[in-house]
């Protein structure tokens, strides 16, 4: 036979053969190998070889994969229609079982996050919605994680996007809010009536105790409109002052 027919069998017998035979895992992969259907093991990352046609090899991505969940309608316990998406965080680690146990872990992985969804906030509250979101995503988390268990999945986290209002609800929210600010205001300006009205009390004490200071601001207050620019300023002369005047006037004649 001409070796040139031979040579090149021999080439086509390897370019049929080596693909088969040597498969390279990337570093964020996982290969699932198979013999003759039957589950062998786990191929790390690197340059592996098979038995052409008897070996075959399954890669899985472990990489961190982003889950987006379209909006969902539900009803909360309360009653309350509302729209909420959120989006889930997940990866494989066990890749023998995301390929042997589920036929797509990832459309498997979305359903059970859209019907958890729809559960958790049948059982929750609105404002346990819009206040403790931190509390509904570890319950949704934790769900989703225990239910993809079995094929493999490992969900790291699960949030709660955007939640639609109805526009009712919204109005109703923002009237709520409204009067809970005018309350507050409310609240706040009686606080300080009474703060103001227990200090004028312990001037008032103070002042009649000592009717000194009594006189002494009314001179203060003379001083301070003496600053304004008026033409005329009346301004009421006390008694106790002119009675203070008047006796010192007596004394200084009595002492002549």
């Amino acid at each position: 036979m001409n070796p040139l027919i031979i040579l090149g069998i021999i080439a086509a017998l390897l370019l049929v053969i080596v693909p088969a035979a040597v498969r390279i895992v990337w570093q964020y992969e996982s290969g699932v190998h198979f013999r003759l259907g039957r589950l062998v093991g786990i191929k790390p990352p690197g340059v592996r070889f098979m038995i052409p046609f008897i070996d075959t090899m399954r890669k899985i991505d472990t990489r961190v994969v982003t889950l987006d969940v379209p909006a969902q309608e539900a009803i909360t316990k309360d009653n309350v229609t509302l729209r909420v998406n959120a989006v889930v965080y997940f990866r494989v680690v066990h890749a023998d079982h995301a390929v042997v146990n589920v036929a797509d872990y990832r459309i498997a992985t979305f359903q059970i996050a859209q019907t958890t969804l729809r559960s958790v906030l049948g059982k929750s509250s609105l404002d346990e919605l819009l206040a403790e979101r931190e509390k509904l995503n570890d319950s949704l988390r934790e769900i989703i994680d225990e239910a993809t268990e079995p094929w493999g999945i490992k969900v790291s986290m699960v949030e709660v996007k955007d939640v639609e209002l109805p526009d009712t609800m919204q109005r109703a929210m923002a009237a709520q809010a409204e009067a809970e600010r005018e309350r507050r205001a409310k609240i706040i300006h009686a606080e300080g009536e009474f703060e103001a009205s227990q200090r004028l009390a312990d001037a008032a004490k103070v002042i009649g105790s000592q009717p000194a200071t009594l006189q002494l601001r009314y001179l203060q207050t003379l001083t301070t409109i003496a600053t304004e620019r008026t033409n005329t300023v009346v301004f009421p002369l006390p008694l106790d002052i002119l009675e203070a005047f008047t006796r010192n006037m007596k004394g200084t004649k009595s002492g002549d």
